[in-house]
């Protein structure tokens, strides 16, 4: 049955801008959960009409059933919707023991392991707006050996299509990096000009190990051919069901070398969700042998 065939309940609709039925938010939600494995949940559906508004009055749409029909027949507006669903919390150097741990820790032991291929690779999963990514190049460059040789690169992906082109760009507030140190911001990053003009951008040489990609994790397969050597999934699976949370760390168990790292978020755990891994720090995971 179509949403919008779905009788009205619950939420009084007279106060509001655009009709928003129970059977409205029953079809979209169910749609970002077959596009994304995000679970929303009963508490969500203020959250997904103040997110998707904007989209409505941008289609010229009176109604979220019509905006609905819409959906069930244009691809393009789907990737809109996971625009507007999808959180996109973050900043430099967020839950900062990871990279410490990154830093002392898993990177002495793939300069030895990995001395005769000379090869490093690292994987954002989620990366958002880029300050993750970034991140992890900075500790790369704080880390490695000057004229080190290395073949070392950094690929950082995201489902939303609109967060990844400011990833790129490398463009962010003065309030973004307030929080590091003044050394670190000297330089790893320029002052802004023209348009920019009172903003911060990164330093190019972080930019050149990053390769920013669209993906969607629930796709039936990745485009990644080789392993790498870490990954970074963090404050992601906390809107996947314990189902595809299986599914989504066994996948990442495949494309992880042996007794290499996964960092999660600080709210989530692989406990009785994926036995491939054994907790070796602070929500940081080794894949066992």
């Amino acid at each position: 049955m179509a949403a919008n065939a779905v009788v009205a309940g619950g939420a009084d609709d007279r106060h509001r801008e655009f009709s928003f039925t129970d059977g409205d938010f029953d079809f979209i939600r169910r749609l970002v959960g077959e596009q994304t494995g995000i679970n929303l949940s009963d508490g969500k559906r203020e959250m997904v009409y103040g997110r998707l508004t904007r989209r409505l009055r941008e289609r010229g749409i009176g109604t979220f059933a019509e905006y609905c029909k819409l959906l069930e027949g244009d691809d393009g507006e789907i990737m809109h919707l996971v625009n507007a669903i999808t959180t996109n919390l973050t900043s430099f150097f967020r839950e900062n023991h990871h990279f410490e741990y990154l830093r002392n820790t898993v990177l002495p032991e793939l300069l030895d392991h990995n001395r005769h291929s000379r090869r490093l690779r690292i994987w954002s999963s989620g990366c958002s707006t880029g300050e993750e990514p970034y991140s992890i190049a900075i500790t790369l460059k704080e880390t490695l050996p000057a004229n080190h040789g290395w073949d070392v690169k950094i690929l950082a992906t995201d489902i939303d299509t609109n967060v990844l082109d400011r990833a790129r760009r490398g463009v962010y507030a003065q309030d973004g990096v307030r929080n590091l140190p003044p050394e670190r911001v000297q330089r790893w990053f320029r002052r802004g000009a023209g348009t920019n003009a009172g903003k911060v951008q990164v330093n190019p040489a972080l930019q050149e190990l990053i390769r920013f990609r669209q993906l969607n994790l629930m796709s039936e397969s990745w485009p990644m051919k080789g392993r790498f050597d870490v990954i970074f999934c963090r404050n992601v699976v906390i809107y996947f069901d314990k189902p595809t949370q299986k599914r989504l760390f066994a996948r990442y168990a495949q494309v992880l070398d042996a007794r290499r790292h996964l960092f999660i978020g600080h709210s989530e755990t692989l406990f009785q969700i994926c036995d491939e891994f054994e907790l070796v720090g602070n929500t940081v995971y080794r894949k066992r042998t």
